[in-house]
């Protein structure tokens, strides 16, 4: 078969590629510099690659001075992959993230196209769709392992789907796709895409014709990829030591599935959470009409999408403990199936396809009375009426948040020939403008910096440090720590620990501090919604430590 030009074949990538990934770039590039890694997602990944830097261990990661077994290390490879060229710090980290997600938009432009070859439209407002998603564009900035599982997953399903010039699989590279998200979050990756493969005969016809082989060298693949990560596994645990090797090898694959070890959410859950899964197009009555009206038979494309996303949600949703972010990787799934509705609408229902009656109106209303609420707050804050200590944070900002959302508002209400695209910008403005606002007024109440400087410094004095409650991690990157953090969890652990320790520090997080107990502090700043406070540990029992065990900061 004839090869196309090169010229031609970089024309039509750029085309395919603009402007939606440009416009990505910018905004994203923008987002994720506009405060520091966020506790404590972002700070308990650095945390863990830290010490694995730190320790010189390339097999085994560690967290607070113990082997951690909840992830496996290749998104902490990554990291300090670039960390041997370029040092130890942030920025890296986030560029990674960046690239990740970047990677993750044009794997699904590929597989759109390849799913619905003769409909270019579905694989442009597909792209829009995904990079728009306001939750999934906000936890893309954390440097966590889903946007990374996102793309092992995504490359996976592509290795199944036919292309133009090839119907049948490459299990070769879907053995390597699985292996890798294998290695990105352990055996949950093949949740992701177990389900495509075993219904591959209803939207496949190469595995319809060739059952055998589809089954055969699928099984073959998952063996291949299963044997990465035993590989690694076996390798980690034997140098982990025994209580690693059975947290590695047992607590975190049946013991997640059969009844979670946080998290625990109702069966319904996931359904009760779609909009905020789907926002901004959740508010754009358009789109649920166009779901409204999808009817059988669907072509191969769509059932692809439905064979995909249906058992999966459904077996997550029988796993009790939820998160939003634990479906990031059906995000893309979740882009496709709505963009083939909305044009399928285009298709058989102009009248709905064009009326303005269901165009993004509930999303300006939103925006509007958003805007109005910023725009007041000054005034709310200065009369008394609003208390919550991050709402007032906010205040000074209010008029200008206020403004920047009354222009959306006005914006989603002026037609344009693509309206997904025109959601997509302004939901993607939206969700940077909510973050330039978070990090202009509510970030210092986050920033672990200042605390990790003077932890950092008393390590070096060669003084124990202990934490009230769990400890996640939140100061060892930033201090670069070296040693690990007690944890304490209740007075008399509190007091004994003080009592052996009279040079120590101890870490706590009280929900309500006294002007008195303020001066008495060595360190004292807002911490989401509590007080992060660093004590002496003879002062911290002097003033009746029973108080401070009773809060802890959240865990995600």
């Amino acid at each position: 078969m004839m090869r196309l030009p090169y010229a031609y074949r970089r024309k039509v990538t750029f085309q395919a590629l603009w402007p939606w990934l440009p416009f990505w770039l910018l905004i994203v590039f923008i987002a994720i510099f506009q405060h520091g890694p966020m506790p404590m997602y972002s700070t308990r990944t650095l945390s863990v690659s830290w010490e694995m830097w730190q320790r010189h261990s390339f097999l085994v990661p560690y967290l607070n001075g113990e082997p951690y077994s909840d992830k496996p290390p290749l998104l902490l490879w990554l990291i300090q992959i670039g960390w041997w060229i370029s040092g130890v710090g942030d920025v890296w980290p986030r560029v990674l993230e960046v690239a990740l997600g970047g990677t993750e938009l044009v794997l699904l432009a590929i597989l759109a196209h390849r799913l619905f070859p003769a409909e270019g439209v579905i694989a442009k407002a597909t792209s829009w769709m995904l990079l728009a998603f306001t939750y999934g564009f906000l936890f893309g900035l954390q440097v966590m392992y889903e946007v990374l599982l996102a793309v092992c997953v995504l490359a996976a399903l592509l290795a199944l789907v036919p292309t133009k010039h090839r119907e049948s699989p490459r299990f070769v590279w879907f053995a390597m796709a699985v292996g890798c998200g294998l290695l990105t979050k352990g055996p949950v990756m093949l949740l992701h895409v177990a389900f495509p493969w075993l219904l591959g005969p209803l939207w496949n016809d190469w595995a319809r014709r060739q059952r055998c082989k589809w089954y055969l060298l699928g099984s073959l693949a998952f063996f291949v990829a299963l044997m990465l990560l035993l590989g690694w596994a076996f390798a980690a645990a034997s140098t982990g030591g025994a209580s690693y090797r059975e947290q590695l090898l047992f607590h975190q694959t049946a013991g997640r599935v059969v009844h979670s070890f946080a998290h625990a959410e109702p069966f319904w859950w996931y359904l009760a959470a779609l909009p905020v899964l789907i926002f901004p197009f959740a508010l754009w009555p358009r789109l649920w009409v166009a779901i409204s009206t999808l009817r059988p038979p669907f072509e191969p494309g769509l059932r692809f999408v439905l064979a995909w996303l249906g058992p999966v949600v459904l077996t997550f949703s029988f796993i009790s403990g939820k998160q939003l972010y634990y479906l990031l990787p059906e995000y893309a799934g979740f882009a496709l199936l709505l963009s083939a509705a909305v044009c399928r609408l285009r298709q058989s229902h102009l009248r709905l396809a064009n009326t303005h009656l269901l165009g993004p109106w509930p999303l300006a209303v939103v925006s509007l009375a958003l805007a109005a609420g910023l725009m007041l707050l000054p005034h709310l804050v200065s009369h008394g009426i609003v208390h919550n200590a991050l709402v007032q944070s906010l205040a000074p900002m209010g008029t200008v948040g206020g403004v920047i959302f009354a222009l959306l508002a006005l914006a989603l209400l002026i037609p344009t020939r693509d309206e997904t695209a025109r959601i997509a910008v302004v939901g993607l403005i939206g969700a940077l403008t909510a973050n330039g606002l978070f990090s202009a007024t509510m970030w210092p109440a986050f920033d672990m910096r200042g605390a990790s400087a003077l932890l950092a410094y008393v390590q070096s004095e060669d003084r124990p440090i202990a934490n009230l409650q769990s400890y996640d991690g939140q100061f060892h990157f930033f201090g670069r720590l070296t040693k690990p953090i007690v944890s304490l969890h209740d007075h008399q652990a509190l007091v004994e620990w003080a009592t052996q320790n009279p040079n120590g520090l101890i870490i706590s997080y009280p929900s309500h501090l006294s002007d008195t107990q303020k001066k008495g502090a060595l360190y004292v700043q807002p911490f989401r919604g509590v007080w992060l406070t660093i004590w002496a540990a003879p002062k911290i029992v002097a003033d009746h430590a029973d108080q401070w065990s009773n809060s802890s900061p959240d865990e995600p």
